[in-house]
């Protein structure tokens, strides 16, 4: 009998990735971004941009454009005010997650609000399946929507399972698991890359170990895997063509 062989992965260590120190903002880049280039890790499949960041209080980002972007916030602690050119202001909370769909061009400004309190955050984009279209706007309260051991579909490129719609052919879900326990990442001959990040304690993925903000791609999986926690866990998973 023919022994099937593990999908290829490659190992992202959050020690190895870009960093950027501006006193009001620390950065930590998966990928090349802004000043940071690494020819080596210039995203994966559609996933373009996984920032992990920390805003001091009172600081963030002025009013500035995107287009062509499939943009996700996750704030892990702390607040992030949001203002964008489609009218659009909310104050995320922690466990919140936002989506916008920069599309043709955006204008937004993402801010700390608290005097006293850092803001803890992920931000990561997809390149969209084609150029254009209205930009949108949508939060998500993971708090409120994710089970416990168990993956939670957010976001999908057809919107199903009560999944918000985004312009790429890409799934991406959240899991939170509790030590011990594991789930399973179905298989999809549609999308059979994958992308594991680990928000916060530790998984074993297809013989890898991963700890807090370690990312894991995998290459042709068709068939799907398994993620277990060696320890209360969260992380998102991600489903790429």
């Amino acid at each position: 009998m023919k022994t099937q062989e593990l999908p290829k992965t490659t190992k992202r260590f959050a020690n190895e990735r870009g960093s950027a120190n501006h006193g009001w903002l620390q950065a930590r880049f998966t990928f090349s971004f802004s000043g940071y280039f690494d020819p080596d890790h210039m995203g994966f499949q559609s996933l373009r941009v996984m920032n992990n960041d920390i805003i001091q209080p009172g600081g963030g980002f002025p009013t500035h454009p995107h287009s062509e972007m499939e943009i996700f916030t996750y704030v892990i602690d702390g607040q992030l005010e949001h203002r964008d050119s489609l009218g659009n202001g909310a104050v995320l909370e922690p466990g919140n997650l936002q989506y916008m769909s920069a599309g043709s061009g955006i204008q937004h400004s993402e801010f700390n609000p608290s005097k006293t309190e850092r803001t803890h955050l992920y931000q990561i984009w997809l390149h969209p399946n084609e150029p254009g279209g209205e930009p949108r706007y949508m939060e998500k309260p993971l708090s409120e929507m994710a089970a416990r051991n168990d993956l939670t579909l957010l976001y999908s490129g057809d919107g199903r399972d009560g999944s918000t719609e985004i312009r790429q052919d890409a799934e991406i879900s959240f899991g939170q698991l509790d030590a011990g326990k594991s789930v399973e990442v179905g298989a999809s001959e549609k999308m059979p890359h994958a992308w594991v990040q680990v928000i916060s304690g530790k998984v074993n993925v297809l013989g890898e170990t991963l700890e807090t903000a370690d990312g894991l791609a995998i290459e042709d999986a068709p068939e799907g895997f398994a993620i277990e926690a060696a320890e209360d866990s969260k992380v998102l998973v991600f489903r790429l063509s």
